[in-house]
């Protein structure tokens, strides 16, 4: 009997644990508004130089982060329900700049393989609010 309870109290515990992760991830969109606290919006522009492109990250299903320290871009592409933070991003391009318009292929990170593509839209500049003391 006492097995049986131990046994009980364990298949409770492990069927328990996914339903509370599950409920602490947050959304791409969440993810995203953390992100920019503390910055503010500026004008969207269509092209951004490839040095401030070089540090990008993916926000699941919602866009892909590039820049970091002051002023980053945030670009909310075509498609941007084939965002997964677990891929690996493939632009191809003969400008010197990342563009509008401008396709970028995913690929699983661990084998590599074509999980789906974004079509680029415009940046938006968010840059840190000035603290006032």
């Amino acid at each position: 009997m006492k097995k049986a309870a131990i046994a009980l109290l364990t298949a409770t515990a492990l069927l328990a644990g996914p339903a509370v992760q599950a409920k602490q991830r947050m959304t791409g969109e969440e993810k995203l508004a953390k992100l920019l606290e503390g910055r503010e919006a500026g004008e969207p522009v269509d092209c951004i130089s490839f040095s401030r492109a070089r540090d990008s990250r993916i926000i699941d299903k919602t866009a892909i982060v590039y820049g970091s320290g002051r002023t980053i871009y945030v670009n909310r592409p075509v498609n941007a329900e084939d965002l997964d933070d677990g891929d690996v991003m493939v632009t191809r391009t003969s400008l010197s700049r990342l563009c509008k318009l401008e396709t970028v292929r995913l690929h699983d990170s661990s084998q590599f393989f074509f999980t789906g593509f974004v079509g680029l839209e415009k940046f938006v500049p968010y840059r840190k609010i000035a603290q006032k003391n």
